[in-house]
């Protein structure tokens, strides 16, 4: 591959929140998956799982306790006097967080606990760092395979959209639901499926105002 044909892939790639009907093969999730599993991971830990809901009942069942615990929040926020807060979260960020509804499928990405001989053998004897902090360790691998998977599905002809609205509001009901072992972080959902439209380019920051260079 040509590097002008990567950055293409790269830059053409979009969130998309409105998909047709037409179903996502299991070969071409698969696919995807396989993408995935080849992100780089601390110590090749490959601290990643995903569970892939492809019924879309259950997808639906998803949405729905969203929406009820973000009616709780909301609920909550009123008793605060929070009024104006609480409407926006129903209004502005209700159906942003709930963007995956309409996908055929939703990917759950999850994080594993952070495992390697470095940990084992030195990391933990001298108490290198606090625990909490190899949960980190877990999440910033699972991101990097969640973004091999968002490219590959873009030059694949698919589409998907990264939320973290769904977990923020309703985790451990998510958690209850698919049964997910209390040791693995839900890191992120993915929606995927085919575009019924593709925005256009994005703005960005210029490169000159995100890097600096130490010599």
């Amino acid at each position: 591959m040509q590097y002008e044909d990567f950055k293409t892939i790269l830059m053409e790639r979009r969130s998309i929140r409105r998909f047709t009907e037409q179903d996502v093969s299991i070969q071409d999730i698969k696919e995807l998956i396989d993408c995935a599993r080849y992100a780089p991971s601390d110590t090749n830990s490959q601290t990643w799982q995903f569970i892939v809901v492809v019924n879309r009942e259950k997808i639906k069942e998803i949405e729905q306790m969203t929406w009820d615990q973000l009616h709780k929040k909301a609920a909550e926020a009123e008793t605060r006097g929070l009024s104006r807060e609480a409407r926006m979260l129903v209004k502005s960020f209700g159906p942003y967080a709930t963007a995956f509804a309409d996908a055929p499928v939703l990917i759950i990405c999850l994080a594993t606990p952070y495992a390697s001989k470095f940990r084992d053998k030195i990391f933990d004897p001298i108490q290198l760092v606090p625990d909490s902090v190899w949960d980190e360790e877990g999440i910033k691998s699972s991101c990097l395979a969640a973004q091999n998977l968002m490219l590959a599905a873009h030059a694949r002809g698919l589409a998907t959209c990264p939320m973290t609205g769904p977990v923020l509001l309703a985790a451990e009901q998510m958690r209850t639901y698919l049964d997910i072992p209390a040791e693995c972080q839900i890191n992120m959902v993915i929606s995927l499926g085919y575009p019924v439209d593709r925005p256009g380019l994005m703005a960005r920051k210029e490169v000159d105002d995100i890097l600096r260079i130490v010599d």
